[in-house]
């Protein structure tokens, strides 16, 4: 009888355990115990094949004035002689371009200033362009090639998640 005493205690001790234990179990709709199996995860790298950047395309508009261009006049200067011009003619050229106005040559050759607004209209002008806005990543990981969508381009390796768990028909799978 002593036996059974010091017995008793422990008896009691296990089942006051048993519903703590029974809480980390699905039972199924025939009363039997499922344990839901852990997920294995580890993270490894995967290499990356092809990075193809996926473009937004953007339309702006903008207003601009654009003027009709005027004729510029060029002023063709005298044909040079044949012969090279001695040194009393080359003295004489300097003097004479002392005396001269170098202003009215060049007011010649000069388009003439117009008044702001005048032969100009504003024209409505769009301009398109793009933004890379996802990349799609071609990898392979142990010989199984693989097709991504991402936000940013990976470069040469991609870390990828790895998981395992073994497959129960009868149970949904579980939650991420």
């Amino acid at each position: 009888m002593l036996r059974s005493s010091k017995l008793l205690p422990i008896m009691l001790a296990c089942c006051a355990t048993w519903p703590t234990l029974a809480q980390d179990a699905a039972t199924s709709s025939d009363g039997r115990i499922r344990v839901v199996p852990a997920e294995n995860v580890k993270l490894d790298y995967a290499q990356v094949l092809r990075v193809e950047p996926v473009y937004q395309t953007l339309r702006a508009t903008r207003i601009e004035e654009r003027c009709e261009s005027t004729p510029v006049i060029q002023v063709q200067a005298p044909p040079e002689e044949e012969q090279s011009p001695g040194t009393l003619s080359r003295m004489v050229d300097s003097v004479k371009g002392l005396f001269v106005r170098e202003e009215a040559g060049a007011s010649a050759a000069a388009p003439l200033p117009r008044a702001p607004g005048e032969g100009c209209r504003l024209v409505q002008v769009e301009r398109e362009f793009e933004r890379p806005i996802a990349y799609d990543v071609d990898y392979v990981y142990k010989g199984t090639k693989y097709r991504s969508r991402l936000a940013e381009d990976p470069g040469n390796r991609l870390r990828v998640r790895v998981s395992v768990a073994p497959w129960v028909a009868d149970l949904p799978p579980p939650a991420p």
